[in-house]
């Protein structure tokens, strides 16, 4: 699988619960990094699958945006989106 990580730094990624190895391809310098996770299973067709990824941004993160919990529809929890699917 593989994701945008332009400018993020990420620490752990976890599939079901399970550890997931993980790795940056190539920087682009207007596409962002590739980050290519390993799937810890073999995925079956109509399987779920939770991608949890522990990661930090910085100012420099053009990708990711947050909403503030006031501007989401719960208004309880920060809500962060990104624009480099």
């Amino acid at each position: 699988q593989v994701l945008d990580a332009k400018d993020i730094q990420v620490f752990k990624v976890t599939v079901n619960g399970q550890d997931a190895k993980f790795g940056f391809g190539e920087k682009h310098s207007f596409k962002g990094t590739p980050l290519e996770i390993t799937l810890p299973f073999e995925l079956r067709r109509g399987q779920e699958a939770i991608v949890e990824i522990s990661f930090e941004s910085s100012p420099k993160s053009s990708a990711l945006q947050w909403f503030t919990p006031e501007q989401t529809s719960g208004k309880k929890h920060p809500f962060l989106f990104s624009q480099c699917q």
